[in-house]
């Protein structure tokens, strides 16, 4: 840690802390950073003025074009898990979408490892945005809850889930002790607790702050204070788009940024290590912005281009005199590109056998294709909507 660079910060101080390292064993006495609490007004530049903008212009469209569909939950449901895949690749844990998206077939005991993870952060996005949608405000105890399910049967789901960490922590400097750390965020105690408090008031506050500007700051300042022992990187990229959420600027949660930062890791944790050591927010909400920007195009250009795909599997299935379950299955395969026959019969209200005979038949429409080579417990994916999804 550049501990000459954070001393000299505009936004925090160093503050001495001492204890053992719970990864090492060793003792050390060393320095974290305490961060400020968060400005009411940001200065920014007119280059980055005119970036946040188009960020929030980008945002006012998507929010427009998902909240006019028929049923925006389908468009929902895929983006959250696109959303888990990505975020939880940021943090070191990988799997692929498609496993995700059959996760909610199996039991806790079939999925890896990596996929009960990475399946963890849905349950917890579904939570939050149905906690943001009922008009409930955010709270440090909402924060405690997911990030209690995001590590829940994880290596990192151990006595302290779910409430503010009571260990000292530290970013990057991989098996090394603390003295080689990229940065070290404040240690547990008040200090600490009273940064988490301060900032869920920041957030709730009304204040002249552009949406975009202060999901930036917000996104900034949690990851600095790092409240919890494990999974601070997947809350706090959560809790920008609940942002929007509270705030009804993006009524149907279909934003993933993501995608857009685990392309660009490494810029995307300079930028954050340098608001920390400057003071200066104006490049890191400058790329952030960007990022809002690309990915909410992207988000109105695929959801188009999922509608259009589904119009047209449905005309040529009508053309081959497809109607009933198999139709209905048809229509919200851009919600449930995975399903089984099971829950094709659950949801539909139909018979096993009358599921399984519309599954057959959009399989030799060419609508399904089996995913799993396996005799029972089969699952069928729409390719034309995953290649949409995934890319």
């Amino acid at each position: 840690m550049d501990l000459e660079a954070l001393g000299r910060s505009p936004v925090g101080r160093l503050v001495d802390i001492a204890g053992t390292d719970h990864r090492t064993g060793r003792s050390f006495a060393h320095k974290a950073f305490l961060p400020d609490p968060l400005p009411d007004e940001v200065s920014l530049r007119s280059g980055t003025v005119l970036a946040v903008m188009e960020a929030s212009r980008a945002v006012a469209e998507l929010d427009r074009i998902a909240s006019e569909l028929p049923n925006p939950l389908l468009v929902v449901r895929p983006a959250i898990r696109r959303e888990a895949v990505s975020t939880s690749a940021l943090e070191g844990t990988y799997a692929a979408f498609t496993e995700v998206l059959e996760a909610e077939f199996l039991e806790e005991g079939q999925l890896t490892s990596s996929v009960a993870e990475v399946f963890n952060y849905v349950r917890a996005a579904e939570y939050a945005f149905a906690w943001a949608g009922s008009g409930r405000p955010l709270t440090v105890g909402l924060l405690g809850d997911l990030q209690g399910m995001l590590v829940h049967g994880t290596r990192g789901g151990k006595s302290d889930a779910g409430r503010v960490r009571t260990i000292q922590v530290l970013i990057g400097g991989g098996t090394g002790g603390i003295e080689q750390a990229r940065f070290v965020p404040p240690p547990p105690g008040g200090q600490l607790e009273a940064g988490l408090a301060e900032w869920v008031g920041w957030v709730g506050r009304d204040n002249p702050i552009p949406s975009v500007v202060k999901m930036a700051l917000g996104h900034y300042q949690f990851e600095t204070l790092h409240p919890f022992a494990d999974g601070n990187g997947r809350l706090g990229r959560l809790l920008c788009v609940l942002q929007l959420a509270w705030r009804e600027e993006l009524r149907v949660p279909v934003l993933n940024l993501s995608p857009w930062l685990e392309e660009r890791r490494r810029e995307y944790q300079d930028h954050l290590l340098r608001c920390s050591q400057t003071g200066d927010f104006d490049p890191w909400v400058a790329f952030f912005s960007r990022a809002v920007t690309r990915q909410a195009v992207q988000a109105v250009e695929r959801i188009e281009a999922l509608l259009a795909t589904r119009d047209l599997m449905l005309t040529e299935l009508k053309e081959q005199k497809v109607r009933g379950v198999a139709m209905e299955i048809a229509e919200e395969l851009i919600g449930y590109p995975v399903i089984t026959v099971t829950a094709a019969a659950e949801r539909y209200g139909v018979t096993y056998a009358a599921a399984n005979n519309a599954v057959r038949r959009l399989v030799d429409a060419g609508v399904l294709r089996e995913l799993t080579g396996r005799r029972y417990g089969r699952a069928f994916a729409a390719p034309r909507i995953l290649a949409l999804l995934e890319s």
